[in-house]
C-alpha cells in the first residue's frame, strides 16, 4: 500500500491549496491507483480509496467525473459511495454510464433515482442487465415513451402484475410497444391475450414472424381465438329497428348531425352508426352494414363521402367499428388520401349503382 499511501498523501494538499489541474490530475492517479489492484484489494482497502474519492469529486469539474463514472461503472467492488454519489448528478453525461453498468447500485438506490431524477436518468436505468420489478414499476410511474420502449426491449427486466397492465395499457395505438411487449418469452398468457387484442394487422404479422418459438404457438393459439370472435362478431345477425327509430327521431328534431354520428362512432355504438350513415347517405340499411362488416376500408368511404363527412368522424368510424380490430395508423393515412381524392359526385353515383345491384341480387 505504499504507493497509495502516497498519492492518498498528495490529496490534503491537493484539496486544500492545489488548483483545478493539480485536483483533477489526483483524481485520476488515485483512481488508476485503485483499478490497478482493484481485484486484489479487501473491503476496508476500498473504502480507503470511496473516502478520498469522495473527497475529491466534490471539487472536481464534471469532464473529469464523466472519466471516472466511465471507469468505475463496470467494476464488481466500485467504490459504493462514489458510484452513489456519480449515480445521483444531475449530468447524465456523469450519471449515465454508472447507472447503466455499476453492480454496486442497489435496488434501492435505482427506485429513488427513478422518483426524482431526470428522463434521460431513468433511460439509463431501464437499459441495465437486471431489473427487478420494484425497479421497473417505479421507472412505469414517472418513465416516458422511450423509457417504457426500452423496458419493453430489455429481457433482463422483470415485471409485477401492475407493471404488465400498465405497458399493455400504453402498447394501445402505440405499435412499437406492443411489438415489443408481444415479443417477450416472460409475457403472461392473459396480457399476451390484450395486447394482440389491441394491436393492428401489421403488428399481428409481425410478432407471428419474429416471436420466439415458445411463444408462436400461444400467439397462433391467440389469434386463432381472436379471428374467430371477430368474424361472428361482424356476420352476427343485427336487429336495426330500435336504432332507426331513435335516428328518425333525431332527424326530425333536428339532432341528426355529423357531431352526433361522430359520438356513436366513439362509443362504438355500432347499430346507431350504421342507422345514422344510412340516413345521411340516403342508402340502405343493409347496403351500410355490408359495408361496415367488410375488412378493408375502402368501401366504407363511399358513404362517408356522400354524406358529406368530414375525415375525423370518418377515421373515428373506421377505427370504432369492430371491438377487436384495431386500424394502423399507416392504413388510416392511406384511407386519408384515397377519401380526400374521392369526389361527391362520385361516391352518391357509386353508391345508387351498389344500391341497384344488391336489390337485384336480392330479387333473383
Amino acid at each position: 500500500m505504499s504507493a497509495q499511501q502516497s498519492v492518498i498523501a498528495e490529496l490534503e494538499a491537493a484539496i486544500t491549496g492545489g488548483t483545478a489541474e493539480r485536483r483533477v490530475e489526483t483524481l485520476r492517479r488515485v483512481s488508476d491507483l485503485f483499478l490497478m489492484d482493484a481485484d486484489r484489494l479487501n473491503q476496508a482497502q476500498v473504502a480507503v480509496f470511496d473516502d478520498v474519492l469522495c473527497r475529491l469529486i466534490k471539487r472536481i469539474e464534471n469532464q473529469a467525473l464523466v472519466e471516472l463514472s466511465g471507469h468505475l461503472a463496470p467494476v464488481d467492488n466500485a467504490p459504493i459511495e462514489v458510484i452513489r454519489r456519480l449515480a445521483r448528478n444531475d449530468e447524465i453525461a456523469v450519471a449515465g454510464p454508472v447507472l447503466t453498468q455499476s453492480p454496486r447500485l442497489t435496488t434501492s438506490d435505482l427506485v429513488e433515482i427513478a422518483g426524482s431524477k431526470s428522463q434521460q436518468h431513468l433511460f439509463a436505468i431501464s437499459g441495465r442487465n437486471a431489473l427487478e420489478e420494484a425497479v421497473t414499476d417505479a421507472l412505469l410511474v414517472r418513465g416516458n415513451r422511450e423509457v417504457t420502449h426500452r423496458l419493453a426491449s430489455n429481457s433482463g427486466a422483470r415485471f409485477s402484475e401492475n407493471g404488465f397492465t400498465t405497458m399493455v395499457r400504453r402498447a394501445e395505438g402505440d405499435e412499437d410497444l406492443a411489438e415489443g411487449l408481444g415479443l417477450r418469452v416472460d409475457i403472461p398468457p392473459r396480457h399476451l391475450r390484450k395486447v394482440l387484442l389491441k394491436a393492428t394487422e401489421a403488428v399481428r404479422t409481425k410478432l407471428l414472424a419474429h416471436a420466439p418459438p415458445d411463444n408462436r404457438s400461444e400467439i397462433e393459439r391467440v389469434l386463432g381465438k381472436i379471428s374467430e370472435q371477430v368474424t361472428r362478431k361482424a356476420t352476427a345477425g343485427r336487429d336495426f329497428t330500435r336504432a332507426q327509430q331513435n335516428i328518425l327521431l333525431m332527424k326530425k328534431e333536428g339532432r341528426l348531425t355529423e357531431a352526433a354520428l361522430l359520438e356513436f362512432a366513439n362509443r362504438r355504438l355500432y347499430e346507431q352508426m350504421v342507422a345514422a350513415l344510412s340516413m345521411l347517405s340516403s342508402a340502405s340499411i343493409d347496403l351500410i352494414a355490408s359495408l361496415m362488416q367488410g375488412g378493408r376500408s375502402d368501401g366504407l368511404l363511399v358513404p362517408c363521402k356522400a354524406a358529406g363527412l368530414s375525415w375525423p368522424t370518418v377515421a373515428a368510424m373506421l377505427s370504432n367499428r369492430f371491438a377487436q380490430q384495431t386500424v394502423s395508423e399507416a392504413d388510416l393515412a392511406l384511407a386519408e388520401e384515397d377519401y380526400s381524392k374521392l369526389s361527391l359526385t362520385s361516391a352518391q353515383r357509386t353508391l345508387r349503382f351498389w344500391e341497384v345491384r344488391t336489390k337485384a341480387m336480392t330479387a333473383s
